[in-house]
């Protein structure tokens, strides 16, 4: 499946600048090249800028990457929750709530680094372990609508998303 696949239905408009994003790979194919982009990006952030916020309030390249990483965790949490049929709603999340408690600044970047290799390895098994029927399960999200497999091209934009911001904002 690929992005093009997916309908407009299939998830809030809110979306469609992160679906849109992503370019019209398998999901697989998306989520891993991904994984591999996402970390040489971070790794090339010069150290005097992984702590830089472009404005008050906004958040360092450190804490971006804790945001990709809780947020990856929170939709394959929904993605499961919708596969597995658990039922038709689940609440949002606040990300800055997370944001403001994640203490990323604090840690090391190839530990940031390592924990967003274990998630994302995490979210690849998830999606190729389920069937096309369950791909195409959904459910609401924070009063939306979502199906597992826009999900995942929900994630993969939003990396990229982010990328692109500290890309003009901050380096």
């Amino acid at each position: 499946m690929k992005a093009s696949e997916i309908t407009k239905t299939e998830y809030f408009s809110y979306y469609k600048g992160y679906v849109d994003l992503v370019d019209d790979l398998p999901l697989i194919e998306a989520l891993e090249s991904g994984l591999i982009a996402t970390n040489k990006f971070f790794e090339t952030i010069p150290n005097a800028k992984l702590h830089f916020q472009y404005a008050k309030e906004k958040w360092t390249p450190k804490e971006i990457l804790l945001h990709l990483i809780d947020t990856e965790r929170v939709f394959c949490y929904r993605a499961l929750y919708f596969a597995r049929n658990a039922g038709s709603s689940i609440e949002g999340f606040d990300e800055n709530i997370f944001g403001a408690n994640c203490n990323a600044n604090e840690r090391d970047l190839d530990d940031l680094l390592k924990e967003f290799f274990s998630v994302r390895n995490a979210t690849l098994h998830l999606f190729t372990s389920l069937s096309d029927e369950a791909l195409k399960r959904g459910g609401k999200a924070n009063g939306n609508e979502l199906s597992v497999r826009s999900i995942g091209f929900i994630i993969c934009g939003h990396e990229i998303h982010h990328k692109n911001l500290i890309e003009e904002r901050y380096l």
